[in-house]
Formats: C-alpha cells, sequence, structure tokens
C-alpha cells in the first residue's frame, strides 16, 4: 500500500459513490413523482378553475370542470371525456396520499359529472 494511504481509502470510496448514486436514484425518483403535476399545470386540455379538486361539494367539481370543459377551445376530446379523463388524472396522480374522505368526495364528483351530461 502506498505511504500515507489511509487504509480505509477504499471503504470510504465505496460509501461516497453509494451515496452519489443514492442521490441520483432520489432525484430520478423524485422527477418522476412530479411529472403529472406540470402536466395538469401546462395541460393544453383544459384550463382548470383554482382549486378546483379542493372544493368540498361533488356537484361544485362536477360544474366547474364541466364549464371548463366546455370553454376549452384546445381539447382534443369532448367536452364530457376531457372533464372525465382531468378528473381520473387528478386522482390517480395522487394515489394513495388521498384520505379517504377526499377520495370519497372525488369518486361522487365523477358521478355528478357523469349526470351534469346526462350520461348513465
Amino acid at each position: 500500500m502506498p505511504e500515507g494511504r489511509d487504509p480505509s481509502h477504499h471503504v470510504k470510496r465505496r460509501a461516497a459513490a453509494s451515496a452519489r448514486a443514492s442521490a441520483v436514484k432520489s432525484d430520478a425518483r423524485r422527477s418522476k413523482k412530479y411529472w403529472s403535476a406540470g402536466v395538469t399545470e401546462r395541460s393544453n386540455a383544459l384550463d382548470l378553475e383554482a382549486n378546483v379538486f379542493t372544493l368540498d361539494d361533488p356537484a361544485a367539481i362536477a360544474r366547474s370542470l364541466k364549464r371548463s370543459a366546455e370553454a376549452s377551445d384546445r381539447r382534443k376530446a369532448p367536452p364530457f371525456r376531457s372533464a372525465m379523463s382531468m378528473l381520473v388524472f387528478y386522482i390517480n396522480r395522487a394515489g394513495r396520499g388521498l384520505s379517504e374522505k377526499r377520495r370519497r368526495v372525488l369518486e361522487r364528483a365523477k358521478d355528478e359529472l357523469r349526470r351534469a351530461f346526462e350520461r348513465s
């Protein structure tokens, strides 16, 4: 071993490499975790009203989504499909972080949206 080199040099190098790899994985996870937030913000489909998914009234959520979908001239699908897609996208994006109470409100909003567009 060269003179002056710490015998634990290799252990330290491995630990540093492992820390760098973890940081890279963490950054990759973080970017994957938040890509959908960008979709919501920059979506060409609908311009959503502020905080629409935080409303406590499922009918109010449905009315807001319907207004947004019908007003949009950039959407590619019919208004009902665009509105429902955005609602389902939000529910899926929230995943396990969505409380049971919030999930119930959003699931009822789907029913209200179907009613608003006169779908069964």
